[in-house]
């Protein structure tokens, strides 16, 4: 397929710039893919489409509080440091972004917090925007971290034109993360809240949990028209022995298998054996989905409402048939539904 099948127009003032303010109040569009139907709906109805037995996979990575402000030494100039990952613990090495990154050079020095009590050493570039950052701190690895997050703010999606507020650091993150690790957080699982799932529990639907640490790749733009030519970031990845058991049952036993965001969809399918079962997995997946697809383990899935020409987008379309999931857009917009980590939902049966 080519990247231009992913164009649709967006009207700006439907990107959601906050959430909804009870998570499972959020609107959400049923897609059935066997008659084309579509069905709006509130997502706490999520409820009446699974039953005893079923399995929801979901992400249980933890966003950490990725975006730091600091000053340069001498100069004062202000400086954007994303953390993207911590390399070596002992030596508080960690992998950044930085903004204005053409001012930043190996040997300076940053300084952050108002007491400019952090302070970081860049010993080496990447990328372009690219550095390896020691930070220079007297302390256990706990107080560092600890101090570290203190300064840090919540990474929104470029798409968020707002600066993070105190309440992103509770509403970017859903309610059963607890694996630290991403940048990004899968948008699918936030509409859950603690009531919806004691209720899914009720119901005898079963939740299980695999860990993708979403990177920054989630947003970088593809600059190819043929998608057999893109590369994907890597993600760190784990899937356990009990999701395995989990899922391997209930589809065992003609049970629903529903993948909660495109991170669980490629977390399983990286997972994905011989007989069309899961399988143990602890590394970094970089795989691509786009149409046409062959899903063996998933047969349903929630989703947001993704930008245009992203590869979200794409593995929804495999997932539900590009036609369709083009079509359902479609009237996503016409209907006014939020779109963007902060909007609305998508079921896809």
């Amino acid at each position: 397929m080519k990247l231009s099948q992913f164009k649709f127009k967006l009207p700006e003032d439907l990107i959601a710039s906050h959430p909804c303010e009870v998570r499972d109040e959020a609107r959400m569009m049923v897609v059935h893919r066997d008659t084309g139907e579509i069905e709006h709906l509130r997502f706490k109805d999520i409820i009446n489409f699974f039953g005893d037995g079923d399995v929801f996979v979901f992400n249980d990575t933890k966003v950490f509080p990725a975006l730091l402000y600091g000053n340069k030494e001498k100069t004062g100039a202000r400086i954007e440091v994303f953390l993207l990952r911590e390399l070596n613990e002992e030596n508080k090495l960690w992998d950044v972004l930085v903004e204005p990154a053409r001012k930043i050079r190996i040997g300076n020095k940053l300084y952050f917090g108002d007491d400019e009590s952090m302070v970081a050493e860049v010993i080496d570039n990447t990328t372009s925007r690219g550095r390896t950052l020691r930070f220079l701190y007297d302390g256990s690895h706990e107080e560092f971290k600890d101090a570290l997050y203190k300064l840090g703010q919540t990474p929104l999606p470029p798409y968020i034109k707002r600066s993070p507020e105190p309440e992103d650091a509770e509403r970017y993150q859903c309610i059963f993360a607890r694996n630290e690790g991403a940048v990004v957080a899968p948008s699918a699982g936030l509409h859950f809240s603690r009531e919806l799932m004691k209720r899914l529990e009720i119901k005898g639907v079963e939740a299980g949990y695999l860990t993708v640490h979403s990177g920054l790749g989630n947003y970088r733009e593809i600059d190819v028209e043929d998608l057999t030519k893109h590369r994907m970031d890597s993600e760190e990845m784990e899937v356990t022995p009990q999701l395995v058991d989990l899922v391997n049952n209930a589809k065992d036993n003609g049970k629903q298998v529903c993948a909660v965001g495109t991170s669980v969809l490629r977390g399983i399918e990286s997972a994905v054996s011989m007989g069309g079962h899961m399988k143990t997995f602890t590394g970094w997946t970089n795989k691509f989905i786009f149409p046409p697809y062959d899903f063996t383990v998933a047969s349903a899935m929630v989703s947001g409402f993704h930008m245009p020409y992203s590869t979200m987008l794409m593995m929804v379309a495999a997932f539900g048939g590009y036609d369709l999931v083009m079509h359902a857009y479609e009237v996503a917009v016409k209907e006014k539904y939020r779109f963007g980590a902060y909007g609305d939902a998508m079921l896809i049966l």
